[in-house]
């Protein structure tokens, strides 16, 4: 699989985000250690500095870098207390609440991925990769919107998969085991084609979740998950 801090065909920031995330994993970067600063990786990278302000902000949001004014920007710690998101079945979810489950498949593709999610995916250009958008409900009443694209380069038993009757969160927990996730949580409104689909008026609060998932150094799945934000509650383990 190719090396997104040596492809030039991916963007740059996306090139600094790997680079610092392989040095982290390499253990050249550890827990609490300054990483390089933005002026510094702008000349490594040839690019502008806010670019480099770019990939450095996106990763302290994904909480894999701290920034302090005037302390520099350091590797989060690994150690102590934090939070532990679960990556659970959404039908698991869904009945935990004592609801019946229902699901829906609304479109299947394969196709080639815009740039940024090519990107996201690590994939190299002009490569297929399978798009699924869905419905999971909870009595009927609709409990989350999934949008998923899944590198089939990494899962090729997904393209002849129909999805039909079992989603794919269910499916790639059941078949492909991840050891890695990244994930982001944020606060969206609903446009008027979300609202249409999760039976809410345009504008009305979103609780969106984005994960990206690996198996080994391979992208298993890039997929954005929209709840309606009366409904959710967000489960969490304190790790102590």
């Amino acid at each position: 699989m190719r090396n997104v801090e040596r492809d030039a065909r991916a963007p740059t920031y996306a090139r600094i985000k790997q680079a610092i995330l392989s040095r982290i994993r390499a253990g050249d970067l550890r827990p609490g250690e300054l990483v390089p600063g933005e002026q510094e990786l702008a000349a490594e990278f040839g690019c502008a500095r806010a670019t480099a302000h770019r990939a450095m902000r996106e990763l302290a949001e994904e909480g894999v870098l701290e920034r302090r004014r005037r302390a520099g920007t350091r590797v989060a710690p690994g150690e102590g207390r934090g939070a532990q998101f679960r990556i659970s079945r959404v039908d698991q979810e869904v009945a935990a609440r004592g609801a019946e489950y229902r699901y829906a498949l609304l479109e299947r593709r394969v196709a080639i991925p815009p740039e940024t999610m090519r990107t996201r995916l690590e994939l190299p250009v002009y490569t297929d990769a399978l798009f699924i958008r869905c419905l999971h409900y909870a009595n009927d009443l609709p409990f989350q919107m999934e949008e998923r694209w899944i590198n089939l380069l990494a899962v090729p038993d997904a393209r002849t998969e129909s999805f039909w009757e079992t989603g794919p969160n269910a499916w790639l927990l059941r078949r492909v085991p991840w050891s890695e996730a990244e994930q982001m949580l944020y606060a969206a409104n609903a446009d008027a084609n979300e609202a249409a689909l999760l039976g809410l008026a345009e504008r009305d609060a979103l609780f969106v979740v984005e994960r990206r998932t690996r198996r080994g150094p391979q992208v298993v799945t890039s997929v954005r998950l929209k709840y309606p934000g009366r409904y959710y509650r967000l489960p969490v383990d304190i790790a102590g």
